[in-house]
């Protein structure tokens, strides 16, 4: 090890005889042999420390060694120099690509930041800081991860052999300072017909799947969505990392568990779907269909469990069908694809498509509903849609929210739940 003391000398070294470098080194490969994971992260990490200076060869007074201990505590487990992030509210991303290259998101907008990481080991331990106390670890055999923080900011970091260029970092922090519905409005991602129609849609328990690309603001309309589903009625919200915030009384919050570092005790959403049916909901709230699952959040629209709501990743509404297809397909019940067509034809009634567009905007792009099947397809109409137009001074996205002209086929049965659609969201 390059500058390591001899361990035959008695003599007492002082503070300026440690190369830092050298005993983080130390450290770095400690913790990389065996990770500080679970409760006791810090007693652990802690317990690395002392190991390693002893490692390092040189004797320290007692005050010397405990200085030392605790600068090198306070470099190891830490976030480093995106640590002032996670106190911005106006910060909703925090993109580590290597040492040299953090971007962050701040209010819609994509940022370089001149921060920097010393090397690429201090971000390993911040990867570490991140997910090591969520009983969580990450090497060369296990170079990729997806975990949370405590206050559920969502975070993936994938590290060399797999990302040759150093190791990153993504984190998609939760903010508690939930938009409402009128700042969306404000902010030009629906307008206030739009708002009531969805609004009423909730309310008259149709199945509705939001739609979007990456950071389209997916999640955060379906917390708005979900505040209009009735006080009265049992609601099981199932997630990755809870995000939804809910106002209702009768709130059953149910979280997906990553398997521990042992690849043990892992609870997947789709078991918590099936599960979801034993508790006599009323409503279901899925965060996001990814695989499997989709196929039982199907079944369960198509079995009694109306106003159902969920999200998907998808970029039309047309992919969106294509996107339930496949997912479905993953469940393993070798279903004919004819099959599943119907599933969705008669499960869902509206799928809500958001966009992001190339200046950090989001908008509501379309609104179409689920009309039925024609032959082996699955038939829709589009009842909103966005209408780009151009570009501003700033190089912002402008357009237009249209009615198609078209009335949903539903309007008439939302009288049963004594609901009314006002003709006039639907003049163009």
């Amino acid at each position: 090890m390059p500058g390591k003391k001899s361990t035959t000398s008695k003599k007492t070294a002082s503070l300026e005889d440690v190369n830092r470098s050298d005993v983080l080194r130390i450290i770095f490969d400690k913790v990389d042999m065996e990770p500080p994971v679970g409760e006791r992260y810090e007693f652990l990490l802690q317990q690395i420390i002392d190991s390693a200076i002893k490692d390092y060869g040189v004797k320290l007074t007692k005050a010397d060694h405990e200085l030392l201990a605790g600068d090198l505590f306070s470099y190891v487990a830490s976030y480093g120099p995106i640590e002032q992030y996670f106190t911005d509210s106006q910060v909703s991303e925090i993109m580590v690509n290597g040492s040299n290259q953090i971007f962050i998101e701040k209010n819609g907008e994509m940022i370089l930041t001149d921060l920097k990481f010393d090397n690429n080991e201090q971000v390993r331990f911040a990867i570490n800081h991140i997910i090591n106390p969520m009983g969580r670890y990450i090497n060369s055999k296990h170079p990729l991860i997806d975990s949370r923080l405590p206050d559920g900011s969502r975070v993936n970091a994938v590290i060399p052999p797999v990302s040759p260029g150093g190791p990153c970092i993504t984190i998609r922090r939760f903010l508690e300072d939930k938009l409402t519905v009128d700042e969306l409005i404000d902010l030009g991602s629906l307008t206030p017909q739009i708002a009531e129609f969805l609004s009423i849609c909730v309310r008259a328990s149709l199945n509705i799947v939001v739609a979007g690309n990456t950071s389209s603001g997916k999640t955060t309309l379906l917390n708005i969505l979900t505040h209009q589903i009735p006080d009265w009625e049992r609601i099981v919200t199932i997630e990755d990392s809870a995000e939804l915030s809910l106002n209702q009384t009768h709130v059953v919050t149910l979280e997906a568990q990553p398997p521990d570092y042992r690849g043990e005790g892992a609870v997947y959403i789709r078991d918590l779907v099936r599960n979801a049916l034993r508790m006599r909901p009323d409503r279901i709230v899925v965060g996001e269909v990814r695989g499997g699952e989709a196929l039982d959040m199907l079944q369960a629209m198509n079995t009694g469990h109306d106003g159902s709501l969920t999200t998907i990743h998808s970029n039309t509404p047309r992919d969106t069908i294509s996107r339930l297809e496949t997912m479905s397909m993953m469940a393993g019940l070798e279903m004919p694809l004819s099959a599943i067509r119907k599933q969705i034809a008669s499960a869902l009634n509206l799928i809500v498509q958001l966009s992001r567009f190339p200046d950090g905007s989001r908008r509501i792009t379309n609104i179409s509903e689920v009309v039925g099947m024609e032959g082996e397809v699955v038939t829709m109409t589009d009842i909103f849609k966005f209408q780009p137009t151009g570009v501003d001074e700033n190089r912002k996205i402008v357009g237009e929210f249209r009615a198609t002209g078209l009335r949903p086929s539903f309007s008439q049965a939302l009288g049963v739940a004594g609901l009314r659609l006002d003709h006039k969201l639907f003049s163009n």
